[in-house]
Parts: structure tokens; sequence; C-alpha cells
């Protein structure tokens, strides 16, 4: 059943990565110092931003949420041959663009701290497994509002409303059991399935209704009138989520 999720406030994540510009390198600590920053090498029209890395943050993550390129951000930190994080770790990401700028899509994050952890790691699982982090975002948002803890009329769990024949489904893709009551692994199942479904039909718009009417059910007989609602209701959040808008 579509949730009825509170309205989220933008939260600017890039106005809290470009305050850390003027903080003094006496009150950092040695991990959160970027080593050897070469600034040399970037092209023009970078804005640097400073950045200390959180759980959960790869390096093409953070190229995408803050408009940069992973190749830059990992010559420019000498984050060797894997890109390898530390958490607590100060890095400067080069932005394309100014900060702030009309180049510039604004980020943020979900004021509701719960709910912005399941926005972290439902994009970080989508990267992982080469899925849209939008899309899934989207359907998530749509499906449960970001939130962990509900469980449908029907036993579908958790931020991506994953049923439990689903979830066992997907496990032959993970290649090991799923906890659906875990969040990282309903967001994995969740995801995996969004792959799935686009492996089996080459419509976008039969991909999203799949997830909610079953992929049997679209092939037998195409999108219900409740599903087309629900694929224009997810279609708007990924727009929302695209341009750096909260999902409602």
């Amino acid at each position: 059943m579509p949730p009825h999720p509170r309205p989220a406030e933008p939260f600017r994540r890039l106005a809290r990565c470009a305050a850390g510009l003027v903080l003094a390198a006496t009150t950092l600590t040695s991990l959160a110092t970027p080593a050897h920053a070469d600034h040399e090498r970037l092209p023009s029209g970078r804005t640097l931003v400073s950045y200390v890395v959180e759980p959960g943050d790869t390096v093409s993550g953070l190229a995408v949420e803050l408009h940069a390129w992973t190749a830059e951000i990992v010559s420019h930190n000498h984050l060797g041959r894997n890109g390898a994080l530390q958490v607590g770790q100060r890095i400067e990401i080069p932005v394309v663009g100014k900060v702030g700028g009309s180049t510039q899509t604004a980020m943020w994050q979900h004021p509701d701290g719960d709910r912005e952890k399941v926005r972290r790691v439902v994009a970080g699982a989508a990267r992982n497994h080469g899925v849209d982090p939008q899309l899934a975002l989207a359907v998530s948002w749509q499906e449960s509002g970001w939130q962990m803890g509900l469980v449908s009329h029907a036993d579908a769990v958790g931020a991506m409303q994953v049923l439990p024949s689903t979830g066992r489904w997907m496990e032959h893709y993970a290649g090991r059991p799923l906890e659906l009551e875990k969040l990282g692994d309903n967001a994995t199942a969740g995801v995996l399935l969004l792959k799935v479904l686009s492996r089996h039909t080459h419509r976008r718009t039969h991909k999203i209704g799949a997830y909610y009417q079953g992929l049997g059910a679209v092939r037998r007989h195409g999108l219900y009138d409740e599903t087309r609602t629900y694929v224009a209701n997810v279609e708007a959040i990924k727009r929302r989520l695209e341009a750096g808008r909260p999902p409602s």
C-alpha cells in the first residue's frame, strides 16, 4: 500500500561540505588531513570542496553525489589504485563548476536520521549492482517513504517492501542468504529485483510496474490502472531526486 510519509525538507550537503573549507588545520586529526593533494593536475572549472569520509562512502558514490569525476578525486587525493577511503579521512573533492552555482546540482540529506540512513544504503546498493540510484531511491520512497519498520498486509518487508518469496528468489542473484529485516540485505534484494526486471522487459514503465504488479501479471495483462499511477509517482519522485530536490 503506498505510504503517506511526512514531507521532507531539503538539506544541502554541499553547503555542509563547503563549510569544512574554513576549518582551521589545527583542529583536524592527522587522519582528517588530505595526504599529498595534487593541485597541479586539475583542469580548470573545478571548485575544491573539503569532505570528511563517512561510513558507506565510496569514491564513485561521492563523485555522483557531489558532481565530480571519480578519477579526479582519486588522483587529486592520491587514494591509490583501488580508491580506498577511510572513515574520518578528510579529502578534497574537485567539484565541476561553482558550488551553489547554476551548473551545480544541490545535494541534500534527509533531516530524519533513520530515513537518511535508508537513503544512503539504498543508493549504495544500487551503485554496487549497476542500478540507477535515483530509480532505486524513488521506488523505495514510493514503497515505504524510506522507512525500514514497515510490513505490508501482504508481508512485504522494509524499505524496499520485499516479499519473503521475492527475497528467496533474489538470494540466487546475491549468492548468499538475505535477511530482509536488515537494511543492507533489504536494499540489496530490492535493487537486485530492479536489475532482474530490467533484463526481462525492455520498457521502462513495465520495469517499474513489474516491481509493484509482478512481472508475470505485467506480461499477461499489461499495466493495471493502479500500476500506471504507481509508475507515474515513481517517475515523478525520480525527477525530483535528479534535480537535487526532496522526494516529496
